[in-house]
């Protein structure tokens, strides 16, 4: 059993030095399936109890798994040959075996090459050290070398990222487009200088997928197809989107699984083309769209909302990475996370409504998001000269507090924040950071105050651009969204 277990554990990590963290590992079919086999119910629990714990978790299973699918494979050819009294011959057959099994789920000649050798190195480790003695097999031995033998496998597996070449690294060495740049540097200016608080553009972009593994389609091979119902069925490749004339756009991102004052809302400086530019060629003429992604996923919603919709190639000037959907993905202004689908293939027209990949499982975000203000910081300040609220220069003694966040409507923009320090009996306006070019964009909010005696409760509101107040009552994110004021109870 020991032998299996390093076996198959040495063939993942064989697979894994092969080709890493790709569609071609070995794991990433079963690890995928964790997730899309799951029933609904257990991955909402995943989504609102666990959060990324929860992919973790699946990640996991799916790579015991394979682990466990693959040493039976190891343990079966190894007991198979010593009943024919062959077992010298058994890194050779474990080779084979794992090969036509790791090649059977991955699609990979090179992932399946890797897991094989993984394997058939336990088994030689432990037959050829057994090999020649006349005294009986010491088990404990075998295991013992079994596994060894696997964690060097294992250890290899782990580093082989690190011996190969990132592609990705040439693109970040090159120098950021002057426009690009200009607008990045206009972001950093109107960032409030507030500690611990993330700038207008993210420093870490929240990611969320379907998938344990992504998927990483080539620019070459990449296409968008659009049909169903059109006048004319369309179909772009990359070339065709790098004829065009490319925009860049400060687009805020927010997912409907998150926590009420969670971290899953980024922005960042998106390039790419009008998705209307595509769009009006195929001559739409349904009232539906389901567009459809590498990875299985599919979201549908009204096509109006792809009038001004947007396809991304890139990314804070850089070419667009794989984690958020390279070579191109979908920008749906205001609508929730769940629709800006990454690695698009298709865009599909329809006469009538369908049914969504999250809909399926009970949810309910392809509507425009919730307004949120965030409260993410809390800072002491000391005795320097600080700009209040009312943005008249002050200089106090020390011991104020300053809270800080940020607010987020989609579309409709931010028009007001307000801050109670005392559970809701009074509010403050709070300041907040200058607009970013762009219609669906977040701002940034700070509030200073000197504390009251002992703890006390911070709560913060907004105010949409269109007038409306932020909703008060709590909701949890199944099945439509977090809503609700964010509070915080603060000891001075």
């Amino acid at each position: 059993m020991i032998v299996a277990v390093a076996g198959g554990a040495a063939a993942v990590a064989g697979s894994y030095a092969a080709v890493g963290d790709a569609p071609a590992f070995v794991a990433a079919p079963v690890a995928n399936a964790t997730v899309t086999l799951a029933p609904g119910v257990l991955v909402t629990v995943a989504i609102t109890v666990l959060g990324d714990l929860g992919r973790k978790l699946a990640y996991g299973t799916g790579l015991a798994a394979t682990t466990v699918v693959l040493g039976v494979v190891v343990a079966a050819v190894r007991t198979a040959l010593r009943r024919l009294e062959r077992p010298l011959a058994a890194p050779v057959g474990v080779a084979v075996g794992v090969g036509l099994v790791a090649a059977a789920l991955s699609g990979s000649a090179a992932s399946a090459v890797g897991a094989a050798v993984g394997a058939a190195l336990v088994s030689a480790v432990v037959d050829l050290a057994s090999a020649g003695r006349d005294a009986p097999v010491d088990a404990a031995d075998d295991s013992r070398r079994a596994v060894l033998s696997g964690a060097v496998a294992f250890v290899v597996g782990l580093l082989a990222l690190g011996w190969r070449r990132d592609p990705s690294t040439d693109a970040e060495r090159e120098p950021i487009p002057d426009d690009v740049a200009a607008l990045l540097d206009e972001a950093a200016a109107k960032s409030v200088d507030v500690d611990s608080l993330e700038p207008l553009v993210s420093d870490q972009f929240y990611t969320v997928d379907i998938a344990n593994v992504d998927p990483s389609p080539s620019r070459e091979d990449w296409s968008v197809r659009i049909h169903g119902a059109v006048g004319e069925e369309t179909t772009y490749t990359f070339e065709d989107l790098d004829a065009m004339e490319h925009e860049h756009r400060f687009v805020t991102l927010r997912c409907v699984g998150e926590t009420l004052n969670g971290r899953k809302l980024d922005t960042a400086l998106w390039t790419g083309v009008p998705l209307k530019a595509l769009l009006d060629p195929a001559d739409l003429q349904g009232e539906y769209v389901v567009l459809r992604a590498a990875d299985g996923f599919y979201e549908e919603f009204p096509v109006d909302a792809l009038e001004t919709g947007f396809l991304a190639v890139g990314m804070n000037g850089r070419p667009l990475p794989r984690a958020h959907g390279a070579p191109a993905r979908a920008l749906i202004p205001g609508h929730w996370g769940e629709i800006n689908v990454k690695w698009l293939t298709e865009v599909e027209i329809l006469d009538e409504p369908a049914t969504g990949y999250w809909e399926e499982r009970g949810w309910h975000g392809t509507g425009p998001v919730n307004t949120v203000a965030k409260l993410w910081t809390e800072n002491r300040l000391d005795g320097e000269e600080r700009r209040s609220s009312d943005s008249r220069p002050e200089t106090d003694d020390g011991g104020r507090i300053e809270v800080a966040g940020h607010a987020y409507a989609g579309t409709r923009g931010i028009e007001r924040v307000e801050v109670s320090t005392d559970g809701g009996e009074t509010w403050h306006d709070a300041d907040l950071s200058d607009p970013l070019p762009g219609d669906d964009v977040w701002r940034q909010w700070v509030y200073r105050y000197d504390p009251p005696d002992g703890e006390h409760e911070v709560v913060v509101r907004a105010t949409d651009g269109l007038g409306t107040l932020q909703p008060r009552a709590e909701k949890r994110a199944y099945p439509s969204g977090p809503s609700g004021w964010v509070s915080k109870t603060i000891t001075p």
